[in-house]
């Protein structure tokens, strides 16, 4: 059975801003412990992300035993704690209800991007589900964009950095593991990934949009829309450019960089 190891792995304590790397990723019902149950939305409710706002990079954020801290830069670290007030707000298609920071930071934020924005939080009591169209038994997400996991293949992003001719950073793509093993784009042909009990379910190529020309510290777009560009050439299907794998988790536990997954394929695709 193919084999694949874990070189990487991140998380996203709020939705678009700077990530975080890790040793060791815990697993629970949502995905990845503390992986984007922030977010930063307008004045109408609507979630804002580098999409709009290619500066939020720069905003560093992370999680400790006190909480959320943000990092504005050229300001001291922000703590941020959610408030008593609840609002419902819009990531992507769904309306979900979610609890409003503590003032402070979010006008901190606000100043600091020239717009009005509010951080927002999502409680345990929030059921967001994944998009049944890819999953038939329930599964809950937090604002990730639509599934608890992406999953990156190091042999694709050489493929890729060859064709555009300079290396690309894999932190353009967010994703939450990073494999090597096996060819380019085989992830096209995977099932599911397997450690013991823990198993990841690949449901679907992740697609592509604008905020993978973002620099991953600098906050610009790139001026020559690249990987996007180089991507659409030959990695262009019905739903849109791909790059990477959606999945979703069967069981909680804990994922370590160097940890092996067995590798199951999708029928015929061996």
């Amino acid at each position: 059975m193919a084999q694949l190891k874990v070189e990487q792995l991140y998380y996203y304590p709020v939705k678009s801003l700077h990530g975080v790397a890790l040793d060791a990723m815990t697993l629970d019902a949502f995905g990845p412990a503390g992986d984007r149950r922030w977010m930063i939305i307008d004045e109408e409710g609507r979630f804002v992300t580098q999409r709009e706002q290619a500066r939020l990079a720069q905003v560093g954020a992370a999680l400790s035993s006190s909480g959320l801290e943000i990092r504005i830069p050229g300001s001291e670290p922000e703590p941020v704690f959610a408030g008593d007030e609840s609002r419902r707000v819009l990531i992507w298609r769904d309306w979900v209800e979610a609890r409003i920071a503590a003032p402070g930071p979010s006008e901190k934020l606000s100043e600091w991007l020239g717009m009005p924005v509010s951080l927002v939080y999502m409680p345990e009591s929030t059921l967001r589900p994944v998009d049944n169209k890819y999953v038939m038994d329930e599964r809950r997400v937090s604002f990730a964009d639509g599934f608890p996991f992406l999953v990156t293949h190091v042999a694709s992003l050489d493929a890729l950095s060859e064709r555009i001719g300079q290396p690309v950073d894999m932190r353009r793509f967010r994703p939450n593991i990073v494999v090597s093993g096996g060819e380019a784009f085989e992830e096209d042909r995977w099932a599911t990934l397997s450690q013991g009990d823990l198993r990841l379910r690949l449901v679907k190529p992740c697609t592509r949009c604008v905020m993978t020309t973002v620099h991953p510290d600098q906050g610009v777009r790139s001026e020559d829309l690249q990987p996007l560009r180089e991507l659409g050439r030959f990695r262009r299907t019905d739903s849109g450019v791909v790059f990477g794998v959606n999945a979703v988790h069967d069981a909680l536990g804990e994922i370590r960089v160097g940890d092996r997954f067995d590798v199951d394929y999708l029928e015929g695709q061996s």
